[in-house]
């Protein structure tokens, strides 16, 4: 069987899923969800910053919590070293007179760790996180508040992009959040997001102490806790013009090594503790759609890669032969180098994988227009079609690594 013929029902499941999203996002939650304007509510809240060295980034992150247009006296900021070996404790260190900031050291590594100490410092009602890396725009905590109003919801999301991208690797990311940011939006209409980035993620302090408090998760405890909030019949919530950016890994191995983390969290989690959630109909689209869509989408893609190489190595090494019978004066001879479309490469494979294209640009396009953020459009839509061709490298690295028992380091 040919690699088109294995790969057309998976790229025809990606446009039923795409055309979903896109139905999902004329539903009355999305459209409510949209028309939302900021409250006059204002809860104490705070803000919890793990920290491991990060001493190029943690000065900036914090002066970005301090710009936030939310009284100061309702908000507090919590710096939390965990046992990091460069500058960051010194930095940290210079707002420590600062009335709205606490600065606390965690001796042992692990950022759940972290996390669970600078929450029990503080009697905030909501609890956000940021990772130390990401910096907030001014009004991103009044787009948050809001989507508390049910008591049913536990957890809160942010819209992210990179922070301001220059060469071709940061792009194509900033176009992919984009269109994260498209489908968080969509995916919390129906309860269907299993992922609380560390990016400004806002919890219901009640919630989070009452499923106690954050826990070990694979390098990725944020998407343990969501999936702990879910299992537990929470719901999580989006805010898309809560705009938060995040710096970006800069090279293709810096990339994959982060991606193949990510992977290696949602393979574990998803087929570990929380199997019980996938096909499970009392959760729902989550459990139903979303979750065994994602892991089709792991496994399928790496598999596919897998064949794809392989042919590919079979026509090299066919080609080599049939070249080695052909006289060098036949094949120096010159040719007909114009273009004929009778030629032009024709199939479902390839109709299908336009359309799948297209409706992820047209995603990415929505993306930008939902959260206003500012970025070109052009530049990070031309990187993101060189997404297909990496992406199959952290989905094959990390499913290996879940084989084989092998595990990664938060940093």
């Amino acid at each position: 069987m040919s690699v088109d013929a294995l790969a057309c029902p998976f790229i025809f499941i990606a446009i039923f899923f795409e055309s979903f999203v896109l139905v999902t996002l004329l539903s009355k939650p999305a459209r409510d969800a949209r028309a939302r304007k900021p409250g006059s509510a204002t809860p104490l809240v705070a803000v919890v910053v793990p920290c491991r060295n990060e001493a190029e980034t943690i000065a900036a992150t914090t002066d970005s919590l301090l710009k936030l247009n939310y009284p100061a006296d309702k908000l507090e900021i919590i710096l939390v070293d965990n046992a990091s070996t460069d500058d960051t404790p010194a930095i940290m260190a210079r707002y420590q007179a600062h009335p709205n900031v606490t600065v606390l050291h965690a001796p042992e590594r692990g950022k759940h760790k972290a996390v669970n100490i600078g929450i029990a410092a503080t009697e905030a009602e909501f609890i956000g996180c940021l990772d130390a890396d990401s910096f907030v725009d001014p009004d991103a905590l009044n787009e948050i508040i809001p989507c508390f109003a049910s008591h049913r919801v536990a957890a809160v999301t942010a819209a992210m992009s990179i922070h301001q991208p220059h060469n071709i690797v940061e792009h194509m990311q900033n176009a992919e959040y984009s269109f994260g940011i498209t489908m968080r939006h969509a995916m919390a209409s129906i309860n269907g997001l299993y992922v609380t980035p560390g990016p400004f993620s806002f919890y219901r302090r009640s919630v989070v102490e009452a499923l106690g408090g954050f826990r070990y998760g694979h390098q990725t405890e944020d998407m343990e806790m969501a999936l702990r909030m879910q299992k537990a019949g929470y719901e999580i919530e989006n805010a898309p013009r809560a705009r938060v950016y995040t710096r970006a890994p800069h090279t293709v191995l810096k990339l994959i090594k982060q991606r193949t983390r990510w992977t290696n969290g949602f393979l574990r989690n998803t087929l570990g503790e929380y199997r019980s959630l996938v096909l499970n109909r009392d959760h729902g689209v989550l459990g139903m759609l979303i979750l065994p869509f994602a892991l089709t989408a792991v496994v399928s893609t790496a598999l596919l890669f897998l064949l794809t190489i392989s042919q590919l190595t079979l026509q090299i090494v066919r080609g080599i032969e049939v070249r080695l019978g052909v006289p060098l004066s036949y094949a120096l001879a010159p040719r007909y180098a114009g273009f004929d479309w009778f030629y032009f490469p024709t199939s479902v494979f390839a109709l299908l994988g336009f359309i799948a294209m297209v409706a992820s640009l047209a995603l990415v396009a929505y993306g930008r227009h939902l959260s206003q953020t500012p970025f070109h459009l052009g530049r990070s839509m031309a990187s993101y079609l060189l997404y297909g061709l990496i992406a199959p490298l952290w989905l094959v690295r990390s499913t290996a690594h879940v084989a084989l028992g092998k595990n990664q380091a938060w940093k």
